[in-house]
């Protein structure tokens, strides 16, 4: 059906025009006439509001350590668009995608002129996921990153293992809800009948919906600080250090790659998950597996340091609980440092609560624009932006002059939108 990368991709981008329909009657329909590979998945599905792509990663890393193939798919690519579907972190190749692309092109043509209508992008993505990780790389283990909400979210379509929901925080809230109520709601969806669930959800109103749902569905709940907890926290040079107790078991000294207080929340919830599905005798891992696999876990984009003298670093910190998280990080890590810190973000985010949690750095803040059809407009920003802050329209010209001025003792810390992040890094690795 297609013959080359660039027909599948332009394919898969032309139906960004039908936006955003939440609902699963699509995804099911393509299943369907797919025959029906979600049912041959082992699989662990991940939601939240931050902390999905980070957890995911914990996951697989630490199978991978036990020798399991492992299927992930994850959003959106900070790198290479074939990312977002992976297979032991390695991305599908050109030659899969056109393989796997031309199993759901005549479905999806089929689909346009029925009462469910096209599928959106999304939707595409995550059906060619499941066909890949099912029919064409067949994987021991499939773990689904939550596109958005999870309730009517693409991946929902699976019936997994177990559920993981990470935190619950206001993003996305004129799709989910204006309230930590309503998005906790929605994040609750992917509980499933008799299906444990993990959770470092702290909002007690969140935790509250989440227990709820579980309730109702009969679903084992487990939660951070009640059923798995985290003691003797360190920031040391290579990671974050802490203390695990889960199932009356204490795991000493389990260090993360990635950087940052709240990845030993990330960090946490994989391992007692994947401590349950031990107990269950459903995986085997040790206790070997688990350290490896936190200690050599790689997730770009998440404070993610390009270079050294000076250091640069990028953070996918897209919301304000993943600032809340950078800014603690930053503070943390550099306390004596000068900081030069670059900012854009897509137009449905508040930029000014933004840069109130940015200015608890002390850093010399620039916010910028990029090019995205949702990116927030240096026109716009510099209506609405009340902060002292620096506004440049270019943030080519402005990256390329901060590398060649700031003192090698300086730190550039560049954040904001993940579709920012994954312009960003090419170009940083390429003037540096």
């Amino acid at each position: 059906m297609f013959l080359t990368y660039d027909e599948v991709y332009e394919w898969i981008h032309s139906h960004v025009k039908f936006g955003i329909k939440p609902g699963l009657e699509r995804m099911e329909w393509m299943l369907d006439k797919l025959g029906a590979p979600e049912r041959e998945l082992k699989a662990i599905h991940v939601g939240g509001t931050n902390g999905k792509g980070s957890t995911v990663t914990y996951l697989r890393s630490i199978l991978n350590d036990a020798s399991y193939q492992v299927g992930t798919f994850t959003s959106p690519a900070v790198v290479h668009f074939n990312e977002r579907i992976s297979v032991n972190g390695i991305p599908i190749t050109d030659e899969e995608m056109i393989e796997t692309a031309s199993a759901l092109y005549s479905i999806t043509r089929e689909m346009e002129n029925t009462k469910v209508g096209a599928p959106t992008e999304f939707e595409i993505i995550t059906a060619m996921a499941i066909y890949y990780f099912a029919k064409i790389r067949p994987v021991d283990i499939a773990i689904l990153e939550v596109g958005l909400g999870g309730r009517f979210d693409s991946t929902n379509v699976i019936d997994p293992l177990l559920s993981i929901i990470t935190n619950v925080g206001l993003d996305h809230t004129q799709i989910l809800g204006d309230t930590i109520e309503k998005i906790a709601y929605e994040k609750a969806g992917i509980i499933k009948k008799e299906t444990p669930v993990f959770t470092s959800v702290q909002s007690p109103i969140a935790l509250n919906v989440i227990k709820e749902e579980a309730f109702k569905k009969k679903a084992p709940i487990f939660q951070l600080g009640e059923d798995f907890l985290i003691s003797d926290y360190e920031s040391v040079d290579n990671g974050e250090q802490f203390t695990l107790q889960f199932n009356q078991q204490t795991y000493k000294n389990l260090t993360t790659a990635l950087i940052g207080e709240h990845q030993t929340k990330n960090a946490a919830g994989a391992v007692a998950s994947l401590l349950h599905l031990h107990s269950k005798h459903i995986i085997d891992i040790t206790l070997e597996n688990i350290k490896n696999g936190l200690q050599f876990a790689y997730w770009p984009g998440r404070f993610e340091k390009l270079q050294e003298h000076p250091d640069i670093i990028i953070d996918g910190a897209h919301n304000p609980e993943g600032l809340e998280a950078f800014s603690e990080a930053i503070n943390a890590r550099y306390p004596d440092k000068k900081i030069h810190l670059v900012f854009a973000a897509l137009d449905d985010k508040d930029i000014n609560e933004m840069l109130n949690i940015l200015s608890k750095t002390s850093a010399k803040i620039y916010l910028t624009q990029f090019d995205h059809p949702r990116a927030s407009k240096v026109e716009n920003i510099k209506e609405n932006v009340n902060q002292n802050v620096m506004i440049y329209d270019n943030w080519q010209e402005l990256l390329t002059s901060l590398v060649q001025t700031i003192s090698k003792t300086d730190i550039l810390a560049i954040t904001g939108s993940l579709y920012f992040i994954s312009q960003v890094k090419p170009f940083i690795v390429k003037v540096t």
